[in-house]
């Protein structure tokens, strides 16, 4: 008797905790199915976001973004649900996992065997760097012209595409020969914005190879609308190459917003709605704007007649529309020789690769990929390529 008393109190204590933990399991699972849904969503817009114009439905800019995150997110969730048993959430997000992975490669390369030292690269390989200097000022306001040029000289690369180059000084063909002797270099026109904004930035193209002749891409409407873009035909041994440097539109969005979001101010401030908005209208208007750049200067790069090597500062992610146009039929270096997680802003938590090297295959191979995080002279990093020529199949 004793015995079984035990036994019915024991069992009459264990019933609600039995039901206390099906209760929280159901509640876990309600969230989660939830959070499983709004991930499903978001994956596929995220990958329809290079696909859709901005000027047809902007929001997609926003979710080209966040893609990184948004992957990560459905990884998750398949992992609950193939851990809870449940094949019917596990198998949809075990197929956009998959789907995902084709683009993984422009996020992040992950790096299987551990490397010391700078790589040792053969002769007749090619040295490619773009750099947005921001006028030569870094983040504490301090002129960095002399840190930036000697890092050149330093780095040595063989080709050389600037953005936000000070205007006056791209003018100055003496003057630049003697800060960069052995490049011969072809500035663009100034930006057409200087006398609103009080900038003087120009693109900057400089080589080590002959420069046979240079030009601006202007759309219809000229620079304001279609972007800040030129090109220079190189002779490089018996070739020719055309190297397009370029500048799209940027978001817009300051310093000071980018502290506003990443430092949480929006909790706290008693203006933040009316910040929000200003700073959603920015990216908006200026989202359209760079996507009908990328069409301008993608038509002109698809007319060389020679092949190409496009630079410089999109001003968007991997997974934009602006991305997938300015690549279109180019080799991105950072998916061929990348390693790791690749970020050349510094800002917006040093998640965004926003600064490219594309390139024609054939006749070019990339073998190198490098961000100098370690260069601090402006609020982007430079990113140096190395280039292998190769033999068309």
């Amino acid at each position: 008797m004793k015995g079984e008393y035990y036994y019915r109190d024991y069992a009459d204590r264990s019933r609600p905790q039995k039901s206390r933990r099906s209760l929280w399991g159901i509640l876990l699972d309600l969230l989660v199915g939830v959070f499983s849904v709004v991930t499903i969503l978001a994956a596929v817009l995220t990958f329809l976001a290079p696909f859709v114009n901005p000027g047809r439905a902007w929001i997609f800019s926003i979710l080209g973004l966040i893609a990184p995150a948004v992957y990560l997110a459905t990884v998750i969730a398949a992992l609950y649900w193939i851990i809870r048993w449940r094949w019917g959430w596990a198998s949809v997000l075990l197929v956009l996992v998959v789907i995902g992975l084709w683009r993984v490669p422009l996020f992040l390369k992950p790096e299987l065997r551990r490397t010391y030292g700078e790589p040792a690269y053969g002769r007749g390989t090619i040295g490619v760097m773009t750099y947005n200097v921001r006028g030569f000022y870094d983040e504490q306001g301090r002129n960095s012209a002399d840190s930036v040029l000697r890092m050149i000289r330093e780095m040595g690369p063989d080709i050389v595409c600037l953005q936000e180059f000070n205007g006056r000084l791209a003018g100055d063909r003496a003057l630049l020969e003697a800060v960069l002797p052995g490049y011969g270099c072809a500035a663009g026109a100034p930006d057409p914005r200087a006398e609103e904004t009080g900038s003087a930035s120009a693109l900057l193209i400089c080589s080590r190879y002959p420069i046979i002749r240079s030009g601006d891409v202007v759309g219809k409407s000229g620079y304001e609308r279609h972007g800040r873009s030129i090109w220079a035909d190189l002779r490089i041994g018996d070739d020719t190459v055309r190297v397009f440097n370029n500048h799209l539109h940027s978001t817009a969005i300051k310093a000071d917003d980018n502290a506003f979001i990443t430092e949480h101010r929006f909790l706290s401030d008693t203006a933040s709605d009316e910040r929000i908005r200003s700073i959603v209208r920015r990216f908006r208007d200026n989202s359209i704007l760079r996507a009908a750049q990328a069409d301008t200067i993608a038509r002109a790069v698809a007319a060389s007649p020679y092949p190409q090597i496009v630079c410089g500062d999109f001003n968007d992610t991997p997974m934009s529309y602006v991305y997938r146009r300015m690549a279109g039929g180019l080799r991105d270096a950072f998916s061929v020789a990348g390693k790791g997680f690749s970020h050349t802003y510094r800002g917006f938590f040093n998640t965004l690769r926003i600064d490219y090297v594309l390139y024609a295959d054939p006749p070019f191979e990339a073998i190198g990929y490098r961000v100098l995080t370690e260069i601090d002279y402006s609020d982007h990093h430079p990113v140096l390529v190395r280039l292998r020529r190769v033999a068309a199949g």
